[in-house]
C-alpha cells in the first residue's frame, strides 16, 4: 500500500558523514521568486556554508539572483538561451573542480528539515555508490492524481540498486531525479559526466552509465524534498512526448535495460486503485490522461518523422527545438 508516512524531519539525525566543505550544492534558476520564501530557510537549515550553493540564473526577470547573492550563495548568471539541462549542471560540476560530491536541486524542490542534505550524500559512506537521490513528497494542496505520483515512485523505504538488479527491476533501476540527486564526482567523470546536449532526462543517462561501470545508485526514502506538479492533460501529453524522443534517441538504454511499458501499466493499476479509495471523482480524467501519456510517449518515439515546427508545439522543451532550426 502507498504511503505517504515517515519519521518527523525534525527527529532524524543530519550528522554529516563527509566534509561538508567538500560538498557543492547546484541550483538552476529562472524566475524563481515565487519559490523562495519557503526555499531559503530550507537551505539555511542545511548545515552548509552559504557559499557552497551555486546558483546558476538563466536571466531572471525578478529578484531572483539578488536573493541568492544576499543569501550567500554563489551566483553565476548565464544566458537563458544556453540552458540545457544536461550541458548546464556539467558546466556547474566544472566550476567547482574540488568538490567530491555534486548535489543537484531544482528552485521548487523544498527540503523538509534540518539536515535533508547530509542524509541524502551520507549515502556514500558505501564506496561503490557513485549517486544518491531522495525522496520527492507531494505538495500541501496536492490532489488524489498529483499525490499519487510521488507515493508511488518515491516510497519512504531506502534501497540501493547495482547493474544486475535490471534483470529483475528492469527500466526501473535506473529511475532516479535530478530535482534532488547528489553525485560523487569521480564517478559522474566515469561515466563521461552530464551529456552536454541533452534536453531531457540527463540524469538517467548518467544512471544507466554509472551502474554499466559497475557503480551503485542509492535512493534515500529518508531526505526528502516537498516537489510535485499538478500537469494538465496537454502538459502530461508534452511531458511523455519528451520521453519518447528521449528514449527513441537512446535506445540503449531500453536494450541494456528492458522496456518501460511494463512499468507503465503497473502506475496504472496503481494510480487507478489509489483514486477509487481516496479520490474517485478523477478517474475518469486519469483515464484520459493515461491516453495523452501513451499517444505522446508513442509519437514522440517517432519524432524522425516530424518538422522541428511540430516538434517544437508537442514538446515542453520548445527551447530546445527552437535552437535545432536552421
Amino acid at each position: 500500500m502507498l504511503s505517504d508516512s515517515a519519521p518527523p524531519p525534525e527527529k532524524r539525525g543530519s550528522v554529516w558523514t563527509v566534509d561538508p566543505a567538500t560538498v557543492s550544492v547546484v541550483i538552476p534558476v529562472l524566475n524563481a521568486e515565487p519559490f523562495l520564501i519557503d526555499l531559503l530557510p530550507a537551505l539555511a537549515r542545511q548545515g552548509l556554508p552559504h557559499d557552497r550553493f551555486l546558483v546558476l540564473d538563466s536571466q531572471s526577470r525578478d529578484r531572483s539572483a539578488a536573493a541568492f547573492r544576499e543569501f550567500g550563495a554563489t551566483v553565476v548568471e548565464i544566458e537563458q538561451a544556453s540552458f540545457n539541462h544536461g550541458g548546464t549542471r556539467q558546466r556547474a560540476v566544472e566550476m567547482r573542480p574540488l568538490a567530491e560530491y555534486v548535489v543537484m536541486l531544482t528552485q521548487d524542490a523544498i527540503p523538509q528539515g534540518d539536515g535533508t542534505i547530509a542524509r541524502l550524500v551520507s549515502a556514500f559512506a558505501d564506496p561503490a555508490v557513485g549517486m544518491a537521490y531522495g525522496r520527492q513528497l507531494p505538495r500541501p494542496m496536492a490532489q488524489g492524481i498529483e499525490r499519487h505520483a510521488r507515493l508511488f515512485n518515491y516510497p519512504p523505504v531506502s534501497e540501493t540498486r547495482e547493474f544486475a538488479d535490471r534483470q529483475r527491476r528492469g527500466a526501473k533501476v535506473v529511475f532516479c531525479s535530478d530535482s534532488f540527486a547528489a553525485y560523487r564526482t569521480k564517478a559522474l567523470a566515469d561515466a563521461g559526466g552530464f551529456p552536454k546536449d541533452a534536453f531531457f532526462a540527463e540524469d538517467q543517462l548518467v544512471a544507466g552509465r554509472m551502474l554499466m561501470k559497475n557503480w551503485k545508485i542509492t535512493y534515500r526514502g529518508d531526505a526528502e524534498v516537498v516537489h510535485s506538479h499538478d500537469y494538465s492533460i496537454a502538459e502530461e501529453f508534452r511531458r511523455y512526448f519528451d520521453v519518447g524522443v528521449f528514449h527513441g534517441r537512446n535506445r540503449w538504454l531500453l536494450d541494456t535495460y528492458g522496456r518501460v511499458e511494463g512499468e507503465g501499466m503497473r502506475f496504472a493499476r496503481s494510480e487507478m486503485a489509489y483514486l477509487a479509495r481516496h479520490d474517485p471523482w478523477r478517474l475518469p480524467t486519469a483515464g484520459i490522461r493515461l491516453l495523452a501519456k501513451y499517444a505522446g510517449y508513442k509519437i514522440g518515439a517517432r519524432e524522425a518523422s516530424l518538422s522541428n515546427a511540430w516538434k517544437m508545439r508537442l514538446s515542453m522543451q520548445p527551447f530546445y527545438w527552437r535552437r535545432q532550426q536552421p
